[in-house]
This record gives structure tokens, sequence and C-alpha cells, in this order.
């Protein structure tokens, strides 16, 4: 057996921990935990006898039956921000090749050709999703995605202050706020109803749809920021881009999503990845990576990171990001996601989402002590006003296997977020129709 001083993976060499312990002030390592009593330093740990693979996996599946989730008899209507989509079979199926669970990183293009196509062709769907020039490889999440546009607003125009419509999610506002709080830069609220901004503004942050499933007017507000010499800046919906205008046909500057929605499961919130696009003139203030298509010496297409602008390489101090996690397997299933699904797949699902929770949404409105927002067009979300907190009608809907809106009585006075996507059957629609109905006249 080989000792730790001959160990190869040790960095430390028995004459370094000799002197690491002369400095502690001890002169072994039994010295160091000297205040913990030598019966406890290494207790007998009362382990159950070892299980079969067969009993563990029913031991996990017993366990995990016991959660309140959609995959066992619940159906759930929470949404804000992680959502509840069909995941199709081919997403696991490729994510699970040998080639893309093993080539993480995309610094060496020799090894990692698979990688850095997948990326190539991330950046290709972003930017035909969002109708913008160019996208990155990729953020950590959407909030970070929105935060560091927010930042590239400020270094593009100069200016140090932030506007942010008040109608977006607050978690999308705190991010920018975590991010920016040693910068200097102070964060404005707008309402969307604004048609001059500041001088000093460096932009307008939109989330359309916003928090509450309104979409906004994206086009006059992009316009009210360029007469003011503004960017704008919008947060996505990436299904709802299978309906609605994209946002490089109002001629945004800056378009951030969440990618969870397409195809990545919710995984109690994480991993996921954020989409970050942009017009090309602004390519160099982009945050993260930039995978590129070229060709070698002898003629055959290859991949390599074209831009990384990063406080790793050279521009170090002028770095504008440093995002180092590379989230090339979550773009792996937005990519193969997109692909399986097509143009018409991803506007399908689009309009299954839309005309459902406008089912919902008018079901709910005819019942006696409740009533919806936004009264127009929203997206897959709307707001219920309860007759009582939100938290007493989801304990009630939770009896009946039901997993109620999210609670926004912070936001909208005993107001309880509704989600519905294209996983939503009709008859799980009328069956909270139903229980809320029940829940109302026993009030």
């Amino acid at each position: 057996m080989k000792t730790l001083d001959n160990h190869p993976y040790i960095p430390a060499t028995a004459a370094e921990r000799v002197e690491m312990l002369r400095a502690s002030g001890v002169d072994s390592l039994d010295g160091l935990l000297g205040d913990i009593p030598v019966e406890h330093r290494n207790p007998k740990i009362n382990l159950d006898t070892g299980l079969s693979e067969q009993e563990l996996s029913e031991l996990f599946n017993s366990i995990a039956s016991t959660n309140a989730s959609p995959s066992n008899g619940y159906i759930s209507f929470l949404g804000a921000g992680s959502y509840q989509h069909y995941i199709p079979s081919t997403v696991r199926s490729i994510l699970q090749r040998g080639e893309f669970v093993t080539a993480y990183t995309p610094y060496q293009p020799e090894a990692a050709q698979g990688t850095l196509q997948v990326g190539f062709e991330f950046q290709t769907v972003t930017c035909q999703l969002t109708g913008m020039e160019v996208a990155n490889a990729g953020m950590y999440d959407g909030p970070t995605a929105f935060a560091e546009a927010c930042l590239m607003s400020v270094r593009v125009t100069r200016r140090n202050k932030v506007g942010v419509l008040t109608t977006a999610d607050r978690r999308l506002t705190d991010t920018f706020v975590a991010y920016s709080k040693y910068q200097g830069l102070e964060l404005v609220e707008i309402s969307p109803d604004i048609t001059e901004i500041p001088k000093d503004l460096a932009c307008i942050a939109i989330q359309s749809p916003n928090f509450f499933g309104a979409i906004e007017d994206v086009e006059r507000l992009t316009t009210v920021a360029h007469s003011n010499g503004a960017l704008s800046i919008v947060h996505v919906n990436p299904t709802a881009l299978g309906m609605f205008k994209s946002p490089g046909e109002y001629g945004v500057d800056i378009v951030t999503a969440e990618g969870q929605p397409l195809g990545v499961p919710m995984a109690f919130g994480g991993p996921y990845v954020g989409l970050f696009a942009c017009k090309k003139v602004h390519i160099r203030q982009m945050p993260g990576r930039i995978i590129g298509r070229t060709t070698d010496t002898q003629g055959r297409v290859g991949y390599a990171l074209t831009l990384q602008t990063r406080e790793q390489h050279i521009r170090r101090e002028r770095a504008t990001s440093n995002i180092c996690t590379s989230t090339q397997l979550m773009g792996l299933m937005v990519t193969v996601y997109t692909a399986t699904l097509g143009k018409q797949g991803i506007k399908d699902v689009a309009n299954l989402c839309y005309q459902k929770a406008h089912y919902a949404a008018s079901e709910i409105d005819k019942l006696n002590n409740f009533s919806i927002e936004p009264r127009g067009t929203f997206f897959h979300e709307f707001v219920v006003n309860c007759p009582v907190p939100p938290r007493e009608i989801n304990a009630a809907l939770l009896k009946r296997n039901i997993l109620g809106g999210l609670d926004i009585s912070d936001r909208s006075e005993n107001g309880m977020l509704i989600c519905v996507t294209e996983t939503i059957l009709k008859h799980d629609i009328d069956r909270l129709v139903s229980a809320l109905s029940e829940i109302g006249s026993s009030l």
C-alpha cells in the first residue's frame, strides 16, 4: 500500500505537513483534534445491513412516492418561472450518449467537436426563436441572463441607471441587484404605461409575457427607449415565441430567456440554461462565449470558440462577465427538443398552452367569489383573485390532489398565479374549476 508521502496526487510533501503542523503549534494531526474527546473522533456508525440493487430501488421508489408531484397522481397548476412541459424521449436518449456526457469543456476543439457543434446549433436555435442576429452559447439561467443584459446596457450606453418594468418577476430584479451591488448602479422601477424616460437611463428592461402572464407593448416601449438613447431589453418565455412576434421584429437590442421550458426538466429548480441574444453591433459587449463554425487546412468543417470575453482570458479586468460554468449539456436538451418538435411543433405547443389557459380562466371567472386578471391577452399564466388568502385555497386543493397556483398576495391581494401548459388536460381543468367552486361555496 502506498503511503501519503508517496502518493502522486497529494500536493503537500511530508516536510510541508511538518512545517504546517509546527506553525499550528502541534506535532501531529491528532494534536489538531485535541478539543474532540478521543471516544468521539471515530464513532461507530450503526448502519443497516446492505441492500441489493432491487431492494434499494424499491426503497427509493417508496420514498419518492410520498412526494406530491404530477408524476404521482397530482395535477399541478404551478408555474412562475419553472414549467411542466412534455419532453420527447429523444431528448434523454441523445443526452445520454457518451460523446455529449463526457466531452464537457469546449476549450479543446480537437477533443470536443460534438460539444462545440451542439453549442453552435443551440446559438442558431436561440437566434431563430428570438429573431436576433447573434446569440451566445448559454448562461447559468434566465435570471442571470437578464442581469447580465442589464449590465451590458450600462457598458454600451455608459449610463448607470437601469429601468425595469414593475410587472417583471422580482427574482429577475433581485438577481440584477445582487450582480450590481458594488458597481454603483441604480435600479429604477418603470410603469408599463410610461411615455418618456430619464435621459440617464441605460435601458428599459421588459418581461413579456410578464410575471402575471400579460403581454407587454414591447414595440411601443422599445420606441420610448430608443428615443432617449437607451437600449430595449426583453426577457421572454421561449414557448410563447411559437405564437407571438419575436422581439427582433420590434427592434429590441437584447433578448434573454429561461431555457427550461424547451426540454429541460423542472428538477427541483435546476440546473437550467439562460438564453442570451443581441444585435450584432453589440457583440463585443456580450457576456459568455460564442461558438463559431470554420474550416481547417484541409477544408473540413470544424467548430471552435470564436469569442470568449471572460476574465480568465485576455480581457482580464475589462471582461464583460465572469461566467465560468459550461451549460452545454442543458443547451443540448434545448437543441434536441426544438429539433424534435420543429417549427410547427413549437407553434402547436404554444397554441395548446394559450387555448387551455384561456379556457381555464374563462371557467374560473364564472365562479362566485373568484375573478381573473388580466382580462386581455395573456399566455398560459393568469391571476385568480381569491375570496380568502391563497394558502387556504391551496391547502383545500391539496386534499383533492391538486397543486394550486403560486400565492402572490405580496403583489396582488389574495392573488394566486395559475399556470396551464399543454400537459394539462381539459378534464384536469374542469376538476380544478369544480374544486374551486366547492371551496368557494363552503366559505
